[in-house]
């Protein structure tokens, strides 16, 4: 069985920007391969994004109806909802990791819906976030696939609000605190 993958805007993007024609081949290569396996995933930030970019940001923009067919297709991933558990996993994401809020949607998106890759160009390639592991698509190219970049399945994310952020600890006082 083949892992989920999450696909970030800027992959979805490149299938239509014909100023970036490597870019474009390497999107098209990658969302292709992801539709025949059944294997891909986004959310609905990922989709507003898109269609904000397809009809307003590339060099050729589309038209609305184009713009929001294309949208529609990417409803057969079953995108992840923007909720209050995602909303909770992001700012966990966000405290612990330090990317900003944006990103950490992303990221709690792929989380929620048991990816263990996301692509995007937008986070360092290689950065594991407790089991999803970045992968810049446009950076190593195609040919590899995803070996060396799957994660170990993960359990379902949990919400702990205990977990300790990055860095040293806190110093705890010495002689049983306050009297």
């Amino acid at each position: 069985m083949t892992a989920a993958v999450f696909v970030d805007t800027n992959v979805f993007a490149y299938l239509h920007d014909t100023t970036e024609p490597e870019k474009q081949a390497i999107a098209e290569t990658w969302v292709t391969r992801l539709w025949q396996e059944h294997t891909g995933r986004t959310s609905v930030q990922v989709l507003n994004e898109l269609y904000v970019t397809l009809t307003r940001k590339i060099s050729r923009k589309l038209p609305p109806n184009d713009a929001w067919s294309n949208i529609q297709q990417l409803f057969a991933w079953n995108p992840q909802a923007t909720d209050l558990q995602l909303i909770s996993c992001a700012r966990e994401i966000e405290t612990r990791y330090r990317i900003n809020w944006w990103d950490s949607l992303i990221v709690a998106a792929s989380q929620l819906q048991d990816c263990t890759t996301l692509l995007t160009e937008d986070l360092q390639d290689g950065m594991d976030f407790d089991g999803v592991r970045v992968r810049n698509p446009f950076r190593s190219g195609v040919a590899e696939g995803l070996a060396g970049y799957s994660a170990k399945p993960r359990p379902a994310y949990r919400i702990n609000p205990r977990h300790r952020g990055r860095g040293r600890p806190k110093r705890q006082a010495v002689g049983g605190g306050r009297g």
